[in-house]
C-alpha cells in the first residue's frame, strides 16, 4: 500500500484570520462551501475548530462514495486537521499571510492507497479528482470572505 496524496491551493484577497475562522467554522460557513460532492453533513460535537466531530459523505466519483467522521485537531496557529475516524485518511488545511490583505489557503489529504493495479490507477487519477473538488471548496471559500 502507497501512500496518495492530493494538495491544492489558492491565494485568496482577505487576510488569514479571516480566511481561518471561516474554514474552522463547521456549524456555518464550512457548509456552504462545500460542493455538491459532499453530502449527508452534519455537525455532532463543537463545530468550531479544535474538537469538533464532523460527518459527511465524499462521493469522489459515480462509483465512490466515502462516508467520513472527521475529528478536528489545531495542532498549529493556522493549520486545521481533519482526521478520518472511517479510513486514514486525512485531510490539512493551512493558512498564511501572503502580502497585505491576502492570504495562501493549502489544502493536503493523504491517505493508504490500494495496492495492485486499483492501486495504480488510484495513485494517477485520485489526486487529479479530488484537487478538483478542493479547488471548489478553496473557489467557495474566497468568495465568502472577500465579500
Amino acid at each position: 500500500m502507497a501512500q496518495v496524496e492530493a494538495t491544492t491551493e489558492r491565494i485568496i484577497a482577505a487576510d488569514a484570520e479571516t480566511v481561518f475562522d471561516a474554514l474552522a467554522d463547521y456549524t456555518g460557513t464550512r457548509k456552504k462551501l462545500l460542493p455538491e460532492h459532499f453530502s449527508e453533513y452534519e455537525v455532532r460535537e463543537g463545530g468550531d475548530g479544535e474538537g469538533t466531530l464532523v460527518h459527511w459523505k465524499l462521493q469522489a466519483t459515480s462509483k465512490r462514495v466515502r462516508d467520513c467522521l472527521l475529528e478536528v485537531s489545531e495542532p498549529t496557529d493556522g493549520e486545521l486537521v481533519e482526521e478520518d475516524r472511517n479510513s486514514s485518511m486525512v485531510t490539512t488545511w493551512r493558512v498564511t499571510p501572503a502580502g497585505e490583505g491576502k492570504s495562501k489557503a493549502v489544502v493536503t489529504t493523504v491517505w493508504n492507497g490500494a495496492g495492485g493495479i486499483g492501486g495504480f490507477f488510484e495513485r494517477t487519477f485520485a489526486p487529479k479528482g479530488l484537487g478538483r473538488i478542493y479547488d471548489s471548496v478553496l473557489e467557495n471559500l474566497a468568495t465568502e470572505v472577500e465579500r
